[in-house]
């Protein structure tokens, strides 16, 4: 017997192929439209694969929508996007494809994702790599993301900030301010200039602009990454993200 759920899932698929048709549909009367829900009943049980085939076409449309709305969010905010004065820009600065990662210092699965990036990083000569911190898991994460931004700002090459970055992703232990500081001083930042920078208006403003993209997005979890114009939400693995940069590049799987 076909759940509730999945039902409500098929007349779904049905009602949106067949909207073109409701005018009609409404001219039945009570006992005419009995008979027709009858007829579509039995043909359902008679003929389940239908099911999969409406559930395959809502899924299918479902995606190219998203895809859609991903494809309009990336232009309208391509300049937070790419080209923020308030983000990490890693690899080459001119590079034909940018490659933009929303991550937690918490998150578990950005510390695995992060062997991913480092990957792209040392492979790929024509790539930019954006780094955005996106805060999600708590008030140990915002911590982290704060003195993280400090370091930004006091590092402009990137170099000593993907130190930081290696260093209090890839450690144990939850992150906060009291272990991404001290990270920042073991990698050897000012650290009278980081709890300086920490307390300016340019942190909040960073996170800020972070989160509004964000939203703009659809993302709510990390990592998520934009390549090129299309959103990828999950740690999908190293050989997605390269189908990615290669789709971005060349408009094929592989270049």
């Amino acid at each position: 017997m076909k759940s509730p759920r999945l039902l409500a899932a098929v007349c779904a698929a049905m009602l949106a192929i067949a909207a073109p048709h409701a005018t009609r549909a409404a001219e039945f009367n009570d006992g005419q439209r009995g008979e027709i829900e009858k007829i579509v009943r039995d043909y359902l049980v008679s003929h389940p694969e239908v099911l999969q085939e409406a559930m395959a076409e809502l899924e299918k449309r479902q995606t190219a929508a998203e895809a859609e709305k991903h494809k309009d969010a990336v232009k309208e905010h391509a300049d937070a996007l790419f080209s923020s004065p308030r983000q990490v820009v890693l690899g080459n600065p001119q590079g034909n494809v940018t490659f933009v990662e929303f991550f937690d210092y918490n998150c578990g699965y950005c510390k695995r994702a992060m062997d991913d990036m480092m990957a792209l990083l040392k492979g790929d000569p024509n790539l930019k790599i954006v780094l955005k911190e996106f805060p999600v898991l708590g008030p140990g994460s915002v911590e982290a993301a704060q003195v993280a931004v400090a370091v930004r700002m006091q590092d402009k090459s990137g170099k000593k900030y993907l130190e930081f970055h290696q260093k209090l992703l890839g450690g144990r232990g939850q992150a906060d301010r009291a272990r991404a500081l001290a990270v920042a001083k073991e990698i050897g930042m000012n650290m009278t200039q980081l709890e300086k920078d920490m307390q300016s208006p340019e942190v909040k403003t960073t996170l800020q602009e972070n989160f509004k993209v964000a939203e703009a997005l659809g993302l709510n979890g990390t990592p998520s990454y934009v390549i090129g114009d299309k959103v990828i939400v999950g740690a999908v693995g190293l050989p997605s993200l390269q189908e990615g940069i290669n789709n971005a590049r060349c408009g094929k799987a592989s270049c």
